[in-house]
């Protein structure tokens, strides 16, 4: 009974271990009432919607020393904080402030508070990307630009996957380009927005879209649509082109990610994907994914990678591909820490 009873507790522990920050924030929603969790979600930003409710379906169903565990290590963290709930939002701006700077800060409040945000596209988030290209396709490429430029990375490389190929390479290039919007150019866009959705904002400077916003989106098109565009873009600006290149997350760039990261990112990528993806990586790549892998899961790929013979290029660029977008994924949601993404917005 005794040996029952440890071997239980080992796997709880294991089961805790492997859970993310955001699966544990979902274990504790699970364990709220409806109303509690509601008023919760109804301040969390599309995005982290979306997250947390995909982990509360993948935490149901775990043992109770799991929860229990989740539950008292949410209690150790509150018990070492002062003051909770007092003021919260005029704290998390002047904190926000100090660490981001004014025009960061407002950027992030902009996406973490959506009821009090100032973001005159607000709503978009909401929407799927084939009402956004639907709305904003009659539009000036400009102004695509900068509605695509607040949008989710993820959302904006949909919605420019959508639009005319002749307009998306110039969109790419605006965003590029863009950097700190005046009241004039949001004024434009509030009248394009209110025509929409008669919606009223207040006005002020922003910092928006720059090479990294549009490397952010272009990691999220498909490899063709990627090519093209960079190829368009390099026709009027080749510094352009490389610059938003060099910010791009790609492939290799995951031998500066730790082995942990590595780890989380091989279990959620199908085999066929990590076959192919190692097809076209270069040996110390390989040599380190590897190492991240069970002997016998590395040499079982191994073997298919032999057994696979030669393949297309465009094949192996379209897993690698996959496997980044995953890895973004688990990034963004804050189970893994992704090493060389382009800068500290990547970090």
């Amino acid at each position: 009974m005794a040996e029952e009873e440890t071997n239980t507790q080992e796997a709880s522990g294991n089961t805790f271990d492997n859970l993310s920050g955001t699966q544990k924030s979902a274990i504790l929603m699970m364990l709220l009432g409806e109303d509690e969790a509601s008023e919760i979600l109804r301040n969390l930003s599309p995005k982290e919607v979306q997250h947390l409710g995909a982990a509360m379906y993948s935490v149901q169903g775990l043992d109770q020393d799991t929860v229990n565990r989740v539950l008292d290590e949410f209690l150790a963290i509150i018990k070492e904080q002062t003051g909770l709930g007092l003021g919260a939002g005029n704290y998390i701006r002047n904190v926000l402030t100090k660490a981001l700077g004014e025009d960061k800060a407002e950027s992030v409040l902009g996406r973490i508070t959506p009821s009090s945000s100032d973001r005159p596209i607000e709503i978009l988030d909401w929407m799927d990307a084939r009402a956004i290209a639907e709305l904003v396709i009659d539009e000036n490429p400009q102004i695509i630009a900068l509605i695509i430029s607040y949008l989710d990375a993820a959302l904006g490389a949909d919605v420019l996957g959508l639009l005319p190929e002749e307009v998306q390479s110039e969109v790419i290039r605006r965003i590029a380009s863009l950097q700190t919007v005046q009241p004039d150019a949001l004024r434009e866009l509030e009248k394009v927005m209110q025509q929409k959705f008669k919606a009223n904002t207040t006005l002020r400077a922003s910092q928006v879209g720059g090479v990294k916003a549009a490397a952010q989106i272009m990691n999220f098109t498909k490899q063709d649509v990627e090519a093209r565009i960079l190829k368009d873009i390099s026709k009027f600006n080749k510094g352009l082109m490389t610059a938003i290149q060099d910010n791009m997350f790609i492939f290799e760039n995951l031998i500066m990610s730790d082995d942990k990261s590595l780890q989380t990112i091989l279990r959620n990528v199908d085999t066929e994907d990590i076959v192919l993806s190692l097809k076209g990586a270069d040996e110390n790549l390989r040599e380190k994914l590897f190492s991240c892998m069970s002997s016998r899961a590395a040499a079982n790929i191994q073997d298919e990678m032999e057994a696979l013979g030669p393949v297309r290029l465009t094949d192996v660029q379209d897993a690698q591909k996959r496997v980044i977008n995953i890895a973004r994924r688990l990034s963004d949601e804050g189970s893994i820490v992704l090493a060389g993404r382009g800068g500290d917005d990547f970090v």
